[in-house]
């Protein structure tokens, strides 16, 4: 692959990068949003549902071009010049927008999942909603969302190549200049291929380990 080498090393750095910084906001904000669903305020779970429901409905790659794009016309229009976002912030913003759309649903479900008993049991031991959640709620929802909330991952990894078409130098961008300069296709996108493969693969095998290593609650 010539002096390509050394680009696709750079490259995996900017997609694990990109991967890690999104999921985790992702998370966060997705672990707010299935909290603030499962509140007494109708209207709020409304607002959360819409969300959830634009996310999941609109392809990755059109959220992507949305921010990508439609930012860089407000920061021009603010600046009053020709502004363009930054290739890597507009893939954090969007990955992650789209990650905690999936990530809603998983903890809403894993939330719903976690017995009434236990939490009545709680509130009649004299613990407040942040002991309830730190001690009963908290532990047994993560259990049992492990599986989906590890298949989140991998489509986060796999959707990271969709930035490239903003000009993030990524892995996927590094292949198609490469295939395009050499005139080697094949080689190239097998060489991307077996990079997300391996982050695919790790991330499964983590999901895995953590499934086996964490306290059955749930069972």
């Amino acid at each position: 692959m010539g002096g390509f080498a050394a680009q696709f090393a750079a490259a995996f750095m900017v997609t694990v990068g990109l991967a890690l910084v999104s999921g985790f906001l992702g998370t966060l904000f997705g672990l707010l949003l299935a909290i603030s669903k499962g509140t007494p305020a109708g209207r709020f779970r409304s607002v959360v549902t819409a969300y959830t429901t634009v996310v999941r409905g609109v392809p990755e790659l059109l959220i992507i071009l949305l921010i990508y794009f439609g930012g860089t016309t407000f920061a021009s229009k603010i600046a009053g010049r020709y502004v363009e976002v930054n290739a890597f912030t507009a893939g954090v913003i969007a990955l992650t927008v789209v990650f905690s759309g999936y990530a809603t649903e998983v903890f809403r479900g894993a939330i719903a999942a976690v017995p009434a008993g236990q939490i009545e049991a709680a509130k009649s031991l004299g613990l407040n909603s942040w002991r309830r959640w730190l001690f009963i709620v908290g532990p047994q929802m993560l259990r049992l969302a492990l599986p989906a909330y590890g298949n989140l991952w991998i489509s986060l990894f796999k959707d990271t190549a969709l930035v490239s078409v903003v000009g993030l130098t990524d892995i996927m961008r590094v292949a198609y200049v490469g295939a395009g300069s050499l005139r080697a296709p094949l080689t190239f996108y097998l060489a991307a291929s077996s990079f997300y493969l391996s982050l695919t693969t790790i991330t499964l095998l983590s999901i895995r380990l953590a499934e086996r290593r964490y306290p059955a609650f749930s069972r």
